[in-house]
């Protein structure tokens, strides 16, 4: 056998090697059509990262969401000049769990998506990518909000670095056509310790921070808008409660004894938030339906 056989059978054996090693990871998918699709998750698969399709976005909308008329107002008005092509900020949306931090953000999808808003959800651990994701959006005709729920990071965490880059800090300009808007039950984003403050010094009338505390400031003051979020009234609860019974169709017999079932419900999770009031209207409506349902039979 010659030598040239012998190269040709080690270049068939190596094809075939490529082959089946590729079969066993999933074809890398495209750049999505941001003409068509409005919403994406950024995925991290067997080393591969691509833009999943989200093809049933939450379908909620701005007039569902109760007692934040201020926040609402704020970033429907930063939204707004940034889908008209106009210059708006990234945003930080901060507070307690359940008090409409998230949903706020995907109903603006609801509200300006036929305007070309666009909607790409990147979870915590893959914002070590935001520089990748960014490259594929220069250019583009559609409005990019980069959406990262519940955000938190630790001292050492990398995803730190990436984001604060992103947002201003890297060589590279953020494009005008993508903003970041991200919730957090954390103000600045990092845990706080009360060690850190034994470093903070007054001069001249002015306290100035220990250098823990700057760098942890310098990450969110990075957000142009800052809308706090704090927990609702007891009025304002029952008002949200009520909002979604009528959703759902669900008029209670005897109103006074809803409201205390609900309160009751509220107490019980330890909180008197959008969620909870949510959770207990689908609870309540769903027993209303059942007990109906049975008296027919």
């Amino acid at each position: 056998m010659s030598q040239s056989d012998d190269m040709t059978r080690l270049l068939a054996g190596l094809e075939a090697l490529v082959e089946r090693v590729g079969s066993l990871y999933p074809p890398q998918p495209g750049v999505p059509d941001w003409g068509t699709v409005r919403a994406c998750r950024w995925r991290r698969q067997q080393g591969r990262a691509y833009f999943q399709e989200v093809t049933r976005p939450h379908g909620i909308s701005l007039a569902d969401l109760k007692g934040i008329e201020r926040q609402k107002r704020l970033l429907v008005q930063n939204t707004l000049q940034f889908v008209r092509g106009l210059p708006a900020n990234n945003a930080l949306l901060w507070g307690p769990r359940g008090t409409g931090k998230s949903s706020l953000i995907k109903a603006l999808l609801s509200e300006y998506g036929a305007e070309g808003l666009r909607v790409i959800e990147v979870e915590g651990h893959a914002l070590m990518d935001l520089g990748d994701i960014v490259e594929n959006l220069y250019g583009q005709p559609e409005r990019f909000v980069l959406f990262s729920d519940d955000l938190s990071f630790e001292a050492d965490d990398p995803g730190y670095k990436a984001l604060k880059a992103v947002l201003d800090g890297a060589l590279t300009a953020q494009p005008e056509n993508v903003l970041v808007y991200a919730t957090s039950n954390r103000r600045h984003l990092l845990p706080e310790y009360m060690g850190e403050n034994k470093g903070a010094r007054l001069h001249d009338g002015e306290i100035h921070h220990a250098e823990a505390v700057e760098e942890k400031i310098s990450l969110s003051e990075r957000f142009g808008l800052w809308l706090a979020f704090h927990p609702f009234s007891q009025a304002q609860y029952l008002d949200i409660v009520s909002h979604w019974l009528a959703v759902l169709r669900a008029v209670p017999a005897d109103s006074e004894s809803m409201q205390r079932e609900a309160l009751q419900w509220a107490l019980l999770r330890g909180s008197r938030s959008g969620r909870a009031a949510w959770q207990f209207a689908r609870d309540y409506a769903g027993r209303m339906a059942l007990d109906e349902r049975l008296v027919h039979e």
